[in-house]
């Protein structure tokens, strides 16, 4: 006959845990439940589960769906182990599902659901734990994951549009990229083998392109090197303290694209900082966790001094204002939420209206470069096109 251990509280509230025999685990809660005892974990002994803590990142999106189906469960008074149960064997994302298992035997075992998923640093960061911890201990965990999801959702939303704003360039400079190649690799040798068999004379343009051609087919893997060397040349210089500051401070200051980076640097301060104290989260420890989730380098450094200062008996409005990165509208409203006592409900409505603020600008840089890049387009593979036929205009006159 299988042991099972089970924890629960009695009529009293008193935390009780024990051993009980049974056949299984439905007769094992139904002999608690004669007990009057009601059950916050139970499991079969020798089934416990093991696992790593290594494993891929959690992508932000599965991470919403599951906190907002966990508010729900919670919010529906379904005990805190039957959630992680049924969400964990409803989840199709495999090492989140591993993780939520691990979640649920620690709570069983014992441990409190924050320190559970601290544990699991590449499924839950330290804004989530610390707000999570915030809802155990004020008994208003239903609330705060409802929060939570709120936050993540609209995160992602704003992940999403700056992935977009830099994915059409991107993707037309890669696509001309490869055009062009193929130009010169496969179209210029065929018009370069017909000139010198007709000994036609080459304009500059043409020479040019065919120096271009001749260059490019002979060191085309070493070209290829060269990129996938520069490329991971910067992957480790912007892993590096000085590399980081050094490439977003360049991001910050350029013409269209800085502007809509600071507005979704303010858009996430301001959403997360709100997030961290409307959930009862010290404020020191909220200006911390909101600079190392910002996502720029600049504006951490920028909220680390704002944390230094308040530290220091500030306000927090002198040292947003001193910072240089958050605008003034933003600074006024954030001092008169102090000094109102509603700087959660305040920043909210600054991340609202930065939010869609980003909206706009992303539809207007797209809307920009569109004619941009066709432009750009069209002349490179029009200036190639019109270098290739210019010795046959000579040959045609002289035939003439």
């Amino acid at each position: 006959m299988p042991n099972y251990v089970w924890k629960g509280r009695n009529r009293t509230g008193l935390v009780q845990e024990g051993v009980l025999a049974a056949d299984t685990k439905d007769v094992a809660l139904a002999s608690l439940r004669r007990q009057n005892i009601v059950v916050t974990g139970i499991r079969e002994r020798g089934k416990e589960i093991s696992l790593t803590k290594v494993g891929r990142k959690v992508p932000p999106k599965t991470l919403a769906v599951f906190t907002r189906q966990f508010s729900v469960m919670i919010d529906a008074g379904l005990p805190l182990v039957q959630c992680l149960e049924i969400l964990a064997n409803q989840q199709e994302h495999k090492n989140f599902q591993r993780i939520l298992l691990q979640v649920r035997q620690d709570v069983e075992a014992g441990s409190t659901l924050a320190d559970a998923m601290r544990r699991h640093p590449k499924a839950f960061n330290n804004l989530y734990v610390n707000m999570i911890a915030a809802g155990e201990a004020g008994g208003i965990l239903d609330t705060i994951l409802q929060r939570l999801s709120v936050y993540i959702e609209k995160s992602v939303k704003l992940s999403s549009q700056v992935k977009s704003a830099l994915i059409y360039p991107v993707a037309v400079i890669v696509i001309a990229m490869i055009v062009v190649a193929v130009i010169l690799l496969k179209v210029i040798p065929t018009f370069a083998a017909l000139f010198t068999s007709l000994g036609a004379e080459l304009p500059f343009p043409t020479r040019m392109v065919i120096m271009a051609s001749n260059f490019l087919a002979r060191y085309f893997v070493f070209f290829l090197i060269g990129i996938g060397a520069f490329i991971y040349l910067f992957k480790r210089y912007y892993a590096t303290y000085r590399g980081r500051r050094v490439v977003d401070g360049f991001v910050l200051k350029l013409p269209v694209l800085g502007m809509i980076m600071k507005k979704i640097a303010v858009a996430r301060f301001c959403r997360t900082l709100a997030t961290l104290t409307s959930s009862g989260v010290p404020i020191l420890e909220a200006l911390d966790i909101t600079a190392r989730t910002s996502g720029n380098a600049i504006v951490e450094d920028a909220i680390q001094e704002v944390r230094k200062a308040v530290e220091g008996g500030k306000t927090i409005v002198e040292p947003l204002r001193d910072a240089g990165i958050f605008p003034n509208m933003v600074v006024q409203m954030i001092g008169v939420g102090e000094q109102t006592g509603a700087l959660d409900q305040m920043l909210n409505k600054i991340g609202d209206f930065y939010e869609d603020e980003v909206d706009a600008a992303v539809a207007g840089l797209v809307k920009l470069l569109e004619p941009v890049m066709i432009f750009i387009l069209g002349v490179i593979i029009g200036g190639i096109v019109i270098a290739m036929y210019l010795p046959m205009f000579t040959l045609i006159n002289k035939i003439g």
